[in-house]
């Protein structure tokens, strides 16, 4: 299970008659989250205009920045302003639709994943006043790998909890089809934090019923299946986001 965020090993490049699924360019040393997430909204405004609801619902706002150097404090400023330009859309949101939470964004590495190279910031200020602990963890992801982009990225308030401990969902699919998934819980973690970090853990992600369709005398966000239902259509839409993002990515595109 090799992510690739080192790089292409060797012993795969310069395969010209040879299919890997997946394919070299969806592995971290080229794979870019921003570039999925711009495939993601696409698909979500089609999602959301196909059946009538705010696209936003289904997907949260991101901005990008380059040429960042945590280090040397290059591109701090960049990383600033779209916290500010994301936050401000986010509270045009939450007025919109009557929550109160307070909102925050994430910023963490454009590439690469295992939990790193991430934080929650709640104001632009932050971003200006990191000090060199907060630099040099944001500096280095997986592998040793230097940051030099970010993908600054709306917070979503992790409603769930596992025995008092807050949990999100992943779901599994094989093929394009959703079978399952698990719940990441953290009992150090508040619901505006990354999960994905040392302590913690992972529960199965049990569908009281039925997952495949909802229960249509259920209202919509209360019963188990519904719940879990959306998170099978949020993983199906990201599912064909993917696939946009592999075919517009590949260096070697085919001519149809």
């Amino acid at each position: 299970n090799n992510d690739l965020s080192a790089g292409i090993p060797s012993i795969l490049e310069g395969l010209h008659e040879q299919t890997l699924l997946p394919p070299l360019h969806a592995g971290w040393a080229i794979r870019r989250k921003t570039n999925h997430f711009a495939a993601y909204d696409e698909i979500a405004k089609k999602f959301g205009k196909l059946i009538d609801i705010d696209a936003w619902m289904v997907n949260p706002y991101f901005a990008k920045c380059g040429s960042v150097n945590f280090h040397e404090r290059t591109g701090e400023e960049c990383i600033a302003q779209s916290v500010d330009a994301v936050l401000t859309k986010i509270r045009k949101k939450y007025k919109e639709y009557g929550i109160k939470e307070a909102p925050f964004v994430i910023v963490k590495a454009d590439a690469g994943t295992y939990g790193m190279g991430i934080m929650t910031v709640r104001d632009a200020s932050e971003v200006r006043d990191l000090n060199r602990k907060q630099r040099n963890k944001m500096a280095v992801v997986k592998e040793g790998l230097e940051v030099s982009d970010v993908i600054v990225q709306e917070g979503v308030h992790s409603f769930e909890h596992i025995n008092e401990s807050v949990a999100e969902p992943v779901v599994y699919m094989i093929d394009r089809y959703v079978i399952g998934g698990f719940y990441r819980v953290h009992a150090e973690r508040g619901v505006d934090e990354n999960l994905n970090s040392p302590g913690a853990h992972f529960v199965p992600l049990a569908f009281a019923q039925q997952h495949s369709l909802p229960d249509l005398g259920a209202k919509p966000g209360t019963a188990a299946p519904n719940r879990f239902y959306m998170y099978g259509v949020v993983a199906r839409l990201a599912l064909l986001a993917a696939s946009l993002e592999i075919e517009r990515t590949d260096p070697n595109p085919e001519e149809y």
